[in-house]
């Protein structure tokens, strides 16, 4: 099988792909047997990592895989407080990374030091964890996402990310990542994510500046790739 490009894409190898896949369940009806079969065909597929709800923690026999999280999850409308809690008990229950969602009446109303503020809170509470913002991009204008990417590099994350994949608005698109990754500027991540099901949408998304993606069907996507 070749390597497949898109227009202006560098061409790049499964592996190298898989490596930057956060392999995703956050279905709420997910039982305990599902992540378990989702962390044995991350191990499988050699994913960076599986992202599972809270409430599934702490995994087991992970391997070389880390363990990924959600917060506020999925609309982001908890107290500060409570993204903070969550986020530390995460963290005690063994999360190497946490995605946490943004309050997004703060966001579309331009109260970005409100949103820098809670995105510290949970900084705070759980300072040994990679922490990744969920801006919803496709619910935000152009200058709303640069004012919610700001925010969290001023807060402390280490990632920007598009989107829950829980929105009715959307998911992931180009022109969002490649906003993301200009405004951040290589100094946080840029995560993409919701609605992403074909290789070259995986790889759209990287040539557009993702340094990360969140995959359901990562075996779908990978199997466009070659060794």
């Amino acid at each position: 099988m070749s390597h497949i490009r898109t227009e202006g894409s560098v061409s790049r190898t499964r592996a190298e792909v898989a490596g930057l896949v956060d392999h995703t369940l956050l279905k709420p009806e997910a039982t305990a047997e599902d992540v378990a079969a989702l962390v044995a065909e991350a191990r499988e597929l050699g994913a960076y990592s599986v992202c599972v709800s809270p409430s599934q923690l702490p995994l087991t026999a992970t391997g070389d895989v880390k363990v990924a999280t959600v917060c506020g999850f999925p609309s982001g409308a908890h107290h500060a407080e409570v993204k903070a809690a969550e986020a530390a008990r995460s963290a005690a229950d063994g999360a190497d990374e946490v995605d946490m969602v943004i309050n997004l009446g703060l966001a579309t109303t331009g109260r970005y030091d409100a949103v820098q503020e809670e995105i510290a809170a949970v900084r705070a509470a759980a300072p040994q964890v990679v922490l990744k913002v969920i801006i919803e991009s496709a619910a935000l204008t152009d200058d709303q996402i640069v004012g919610v990417c700001r925010a969290a590099e001023a807060a402390g994350a280490d990632f920007v990310k598009t989107s829950t994949g829980f929105h009715p608005a959307g998911g992931a698109s180009v022109h969002a990542v490649e906003l993301m990754a200009r405004t951040v500027g290589g100094r946080l991540g840029v995560k993409a994510s919701g609605g992403i099901r074909t290789t070259e949408a995986a790889l759209a998304m990287i040539d557009a500046g993702a340094t990360r993606l969140g995959l359901s069907g990562t075996r779908a996507v990978l199997e466009g790739l070659s060794d």
